[in-house]
């Protein structure tokens, strides 16, 4: 099977990156034939970054440009049997799929945030969870508020979202949507119209050791991923203001920190997977603080994979990722005070943390093994080949 995958790499990394090259690297292991078309929102020349080049940029939704060229040219070299589209705003424009429709190629697209119902794509506004748009006028609460901080970078997002509606080109020429968890299949097909007939839920693949931690033994209490305003980063740092505990924070050396880093818990920069890994090990337990609907929450799930117990906010995906009480907890979204409580409770108590570890690292096991992503996956691909519904 020759499967091309289409995607955008974000300036800030993060988890959608990680997913899709995993995604990739598992089908050549399985031995597809897989070809990948990548544009880098890094690479954006000078001159697309100011007023005219932002504009260009997120409106290529009204014409086809230079990626549609070079999507057409790479379909007639490579002729795959199907094509993965995962994230591509704002280098890739969505006019690549009306190429495959007329070529009689399947389209798979990967959902892994909002961007189809918030011009933001996080649903947080001013630091606190905004839905504005999902109601009428829509994308022109986004404008009136400037949500991105920058005029023409929220026009342009704006204008996105209005064209591939108004245009149809995700529900004239996308044949199955995957989801990464409940929650977020739920949330786009009442918040932003996807066929339900269309969409299926996929865990991301999770990388997992061959052994587990022992949490009981960690020394600190930990925060993975990105510093942005979404990820509650001041609300883990309240939290070891009032606890008094190690608290530490880490991030990849390539991310963007896009928010003020707070002052209090210790903050430590990963250059590789190995490191991150070895952070998580070293961890009492994982705190995920994120004051909008992760669509997952990767970080997460990494950690339980090391048997590292979770307290996340009770909201969005994470409520599902945890289950109260088993392989960690979870607190009000927002609420340092009630955070606090539940990491102090898990510290005090390390035979409870290494109990929630070890459930932890038997559910990530059973649910989100590269091996079931993997299957699960082929299997979308071979009924669209098959003319399956």
């Amino acid at each position: 099977m020759k499967v091309l995958h289409v995607y955008n790499q974000h300036r800030g990394g993060g988890g959608a990156n990680n997913v899709t090259q995993a995604t990739i690297e598992l089908q050549r292991e399985q031995g597809l034939q897989v070809q990948v078309m990548a544009r880098s929102a890094l690479n954006l020349p000078p001159g697309l970054r100011g007023l005219p080049g932002r504009l260009q940029a997120g409106t290529g939704v009204l014409w086809g440009g230079a990626s549609v060229r070079e999507f057409a040219a790479l379909l007639d070299s490579f002729q795959p049997h199907l094509v993965h589209v995962h994230e591509i705003y704002p280098m890739v424009s969505p006019w690549v799929l009306p190429q495959c429709t007329r070529r009689g190629l399947p389209v798979v697209m990967s959902c892994v945030d909002f961007r189809m119902s918030c011009p933001l794509v996080t649903h947080v506004r001013e630091g606190h969870l905004c839905t504005r748009c999902l109601g009428p006028g829509r994308e022109w609460h986004a404008l009136r508020h400037n949500c991105r901080g920058s005029l023409p970078e929220t026009t342009a997002a704006a204008l996105y979202n209005v064209g591939v509606r108004t245009f149809g080109l995700f529900d004239r020429h996308v044949s199955r949507y995957i989801a990464p968890s409940v929650f977020a299949g739920r949330w786009l097909t009442e918040h932003a119209g996807l066929p339900a007939d269309r969409l299926c839920v996929i865990s991301p693949p999770v990388h997992l050791p061959e052994t587990a931690a022992d949490s009981a033994q960690g020394s600190y209490v930990a925060y993975a991923g990105r510093f942005s305003a979404e990820k509650g980063l001041p609300v883990f740092a309240e939290a070891a203001r009032i606890t008094g505990l190690p608290f530490v924070m880490a991030r990849h050396h390539a991310s963007l920190v896009t928010v003020d880093v707070p002052v209090g818990p210790e903050v430590v920069v990963t250059h590789n997977a190995a490191e991150l890994q070895a952070f998580y090990r070293g961890a009492r337990l994982l705190v995920v603080p994120s004051i909008w609907f992760e669509t997952f929450g990767l970080v997460g799930a990494e950690a339980m994979g090391h048997g590292i117990p979770v307290i996340g906010s009770r909201l969005g995906a994470v409520a599902d990722l945890v289950q109260d009480g088993v392989e960690g907890l979870l607190f009000e979204a927002g609420n340092a005070t009630e955070l606090a409580r539940q990491v102090q409770r898990l510290w005090q108590d390390p035979a409870l943390a290494g109990r929630m570890g070890r459930a932890a690292r038997d559910k990530a096991v059973a649910q989100w093994g590269p091996g079931r992503h993997v299957a699960q996956v082929l299997q979308v691909y071979e009924d669209l080949l098959a003319g399956k519904s």
